[in-house]
C-alpha cells in the first residue's frame, strides 16, 4: 500500500489551539480492511459450504445452542477470520499511514464480494445435488 502525506504544517487554526496530536491512519485502515475480509469470509463460507456436504456438515457442527441455525458455524469462522485479520493487519500498520482510499476500496469490495455469496441465488447455484 502507497502512504499517503500527511500535512503536520498545514494544520488549519481552528485546529492548532487545541494542540492535537498526530496519529498513524494505520489502526483505522486495519478495522476497515478486516471488516471487508470479514464479510467477504462469511459469503466464501456460505457459497463453500452450499457446494460441498463435508464443509456443511463440518460447519453444522459449531452450533453452539439450540436455535442458533446453520449460520452458526458460519459466523463463527468468519468471526474468527476477522478479528485475526484485524490483529494482523493493526500490528503491521499501527504505526504507518496506508492510502485510506486505497483500502477502503478493497474493503467494499470484499463486502460486496461477502454479501454476494450471502444471496441463495447465487449460493445455491453451487449446491451438491
Amino acid at each position: 500500500m502507497e502512504t499517503a502525506p500527511h500535512h503536520d504544517e498545514a494544520v488549519a487554526p481552528e485546529l492548532a489551539e487545541l494542540g492535537l496530536t498526530e496519529k498513524p491512519d494505520g489502526p483505522a485502515a486495519a478495522a476497515m480492511l478486516a471488516a471487508g475480509i470479514g464479510v467477504f469470509l462469511l459469503g466464501l463460507l456460505t457459497t463453500l459450504a452450499a457446494a460441498s456436504p463435508s464443509l456443511n456438515d463440518w460447519l453444522r457442527s459449531w452450533e453452539w445452542g439450540r436455535g442458533v441455525g446453520p449460520l452458526a458455524g458460519k459466523t463463527t469462522v468468519a468471526v474468527i477470520g476477522w478479528l485475526l485479520a484485524w490483529v494482523v493487519l493493526h500490528l503491521v500498520w499501527r504505526r504507518s499511514n496506508p492510502n485510506l482510499r486505497t483500502v477502503f476500496t478493497i474493503a467494499v469490495i470484499f463486502g460486496l464480494l461477502g454479501a454476494i455469496g450471502t444471496f441463495p441465488t447465487f449460493f445455491e447455484a453451487f449446491a451438491s445435488e
